[in-house]
């Protein structure tokens, strides 16, 4: 489910609040919203808000069909739109609604959900409105402006390389799918989504015998940490389960890196972005995630996933009071996110970076729907948050490094005396205009940020002023020529000298003339 959160509150006008008064109401001053903006349907007995529900349509089609001979039940297919929508039931769910880690399913940013407590009594309106504020301030923060989680540069050419470790002889391609993790790439790809300009994307498939590598076996030694959980059977029993460190196992493949490559036999690839998928298909009978909950972890430059014999696993997450079913020998949806996250820089809809805490917020609130991330989705297809947030990411790193590049540009000029001092009269002229260039285009880059295709081309035609301003003060630096000034001694300071010799010498005297100077004094007592 793909929220447009344009905040459509529908709250009736004052007119309304006449007619009502009244005891009339006229049905014709509503309006029906379209399906590409947000409907809000507050049907909750305890609470009597102003709204609109708007069944104009419905009502249209009601009274086609007099005489009334039965119920009719009317259910809202929206079907497949071309535009973002969202369809929020503001009295779903018990108190307990909601995703989260353990529990009972309260969201684990706060108490519960605040629409949680609609069912609960009767609410005021400010109330209910803030509430309402709350969930489209969130929603847009988590579906509009998604958090950039690394930096992603312009790359021509984007290469994945999807790399089997596999133990077993009898391989099991069940829930390791790579022509339908390929597909959901390349379908939004020949829809003109996902990559910008000139790129292209390549997905190539390597298979590595266990047996063979030891690399491998040495990642997964090292790897495997245990922790201790308690269970209530007959009384509370410790049960000492296993699990792999994805951050140790990153850095024994980072180190070993060009080893692998020479035991699987892997070509080198020096021009575009290389991804490397590393998919443990393990031998095992138990259970082996990685760092307890995930079956694949994304970091900047690799992705490891990780699948034993084991079929599915009862997870510590859990939605509307029922424990989350974690099928881990599917990983097709853990590795579609994971390649989001490290080729485009896609943050999961469940995490959300936060200036005022200046740290990670975790919020499971919109990872429930057509999305790759989390445990609470089946889906390998891309929603338009994803599709937006990986153009858009290149976009917010090329900008970033344009205004970070600028500010050297300054902090040279300054450190050699200024633009006066440093560059003469025709440079200066040049410079100016360059700079003014420099600027109009990241003006225009800058409004116009859902133009992928126009944004990106004022971005990298910026790149060649910021490259001319650069070389104006380079240039400009070598033909400043040093100049040696010799240091001549500061003249004697004998006023001051002198100003001082009397003051010292007036105290003297004073304190040697003291007893004849205050003697009339100590004759008085």
């Amino acid at each position: 489910m793909s929220p447009l959160f344009t905040a459509q509150t529908l709250i009736s006008s004052a007119e309304d609040e006449e007619e009502e008064d009244d005891g009339q109401h006229d049905h014709n001053h509503r309006r029906f919203p379209s399906p590409h903006h947000q409907l809000l349907n507050i049907s909750c007995p305890n609470i009597r808000p102003r709204h609109i529900f708007n069944p104009t349509i419905i009502r249209q089609d009601f009274e086609k069909e007099k005489p009334v001979v039965g119920v009719y039940v009317y259910l809202l297919n929206l079907g497949s739109q071309s535009k973002p929508y969202a369809y929020s039931y503001g009295c779903a769910g018990p108190v307990d609604y909601g995703p989260a880690l353990a529990g009972d399913g309260v969201l684990p940013r706060g108490e519960f959900h605040p629409f949680a407590a609609l069912h609960g009594g009767p609410k005021s309106q400010k109330a209910l409105l803030a509430d309402l504020a709350s969930l489209v301030w969130s929603a847009y923060q988590v579906h509009l402006v998604p958090s950039l989680r690394i930096p992603v540069y312009f790359e021509n050419s984007l290469v994945v390389q999807f790399i089997h470790i596999y133990a077993s002889d009898d391989k099991d391609s069940n829930g390791l799918d790579w022509k339908l993790m390929e597909k959901s790439f390349m379908d939004e790809v020949n829809d003109g989504g996902l990559l910008l300009g000139d790129q292209s994307l390549n997905f190539k498939t390597y298979e590595v015998k266990y047996g063979d590598c030891p690399i491998c076996s040495f990642a997964i030694s090292r790897s495997v940490s245990s922790y201790t959980s308690r269970f209530l059977f007959d009384n509370y029993t410790l049960i000492v389960s296993e699990y792999l460190d994805s951050r140790r196992m990153h850095q024994i493949l980072s180190d070993s890196a060009d080893e692998f490559r020479r035991v699987a036999g892997l070509p080198e690839d020096n021009f575009g972005r290389v991804l490397p998928v590393y998919v443990f298909d393990l031998d095992y009978n138990t259970q082996l995630l990685l760092d307890r909950y995930h079956q694949s972890v994304a970091f900047r430059y690799m992705i490891v996933a990780v699948r034993t014999k084991s079929t599915q696993t009862v997870s510590d997450y859990s939605c509307n009071g029922r424990h989350m079913f974690i099928q881990t020998r599917k990983l097709e949806r853990p590795l579609v996110g994971s390649i989001l996250q490290s080729m485009w820089g896609v943050s999961p809809t469940h995490l959300l970076w936060s200036p005022r805490h200046n740290s990670t917020l975790v919020d499971y609130t919109w990872s429930v729907g057509q999305t790759p991330f989390g445990p609470f989705s089946e889906s390998t297809s891309l929603s338009f948050v994803q599709k937006d947030a990986a153009r858009r990411n290149v976009l917010l790193t090329s900008l970033n490094y344009s205004v970070t590049s600028a500010l050297d540009v300054l902090e040279s000029i300054s450190a050699h005396g200024g633009d006066k001092f440093l560059l003469r009269q025709s440079r200066h002229v040049e410079f100016v205009q360059r700079w003014n260039v420099f600027k109009y285009k990241l003006d225009k880059a800058i409004s116009a940020p859902s133009h992928f295709e126009m944004a990106l081309y004022y971005l990298r035609s910026s790149d060649h002023d910021l490259y001319a301003m650069h070389s104006l003060v380079y240039h400009a630096s070598q033909e400043l020529e040093a100049s040696l000034v010799c240091f001549n001694d500061p003249p004697f300071p004998w006023g001051s000298v002198s100003t001082s010799a009397v003051i010292l010498f007036a105290v003297l005297y004073i304190y040697t003339k003291r007893d004849k100077l205050f003697r009339s004094k100590r004759k008085q007592f």
